[in-house]
């Protein structure tokens, strides 16, 4: 009567180590790209406070502005940055670069007479 009975098991198979290890050391999305060209990849993103400004002001972006911003986005990344001001033509953008974020934009008007403050850097756009 002193018989073992083994009906399933109460626990999965063994995965050796190694399986475990590559998975966590070579991550790769499913489209299958790397994670770092992912976030390269990644487009800017308007805040709403800077859409309701961008739309209170009449200012409308064109997407080689976007294009534009987004390299100077890749310049102050690429320098450290945290916070930038970005000037181009007759606008200026406040971005939080870690985030890839526009928080605030004015056109030149509002430009006038005011003090940026909490900017670590600035990129000038010709």
């Amino acid at each position: 009567m002193n018989d073992r009975i083994t009906v399933g098991r109460l626990f999965p198979a063994k995965v050796p180590p190694a399986a475990i290890l590559q998975n966590r050391i070579n991550p790769v999305p499913k489209d299958g790209r790397p994670f770092g060209q992912v976030l390269q990849d990644q487009v800017l993103k308007l805040s709403n406070h800077a859409a309701k400004r961008l739309e209170q002001r009449g200012i409308e972006l064109r997407s080689d502005q976007m294009a534009k911003i987004n390299s100077a986005v890749d310049k102050a990344a690429a320098k450290g940055a945290k916070e930038s001001l970005i000037l181009m033509q007759d606008m200026a953008l406040i971005v939080s670069v870690p985030n890839r974020t526009v928080v605030t934009a004015m056109d030149k008007q509002s430009m006038q007479d005011n003090v940026f403050t909490q900017i670590d850097s600035a990129v000038i756009i010709s």
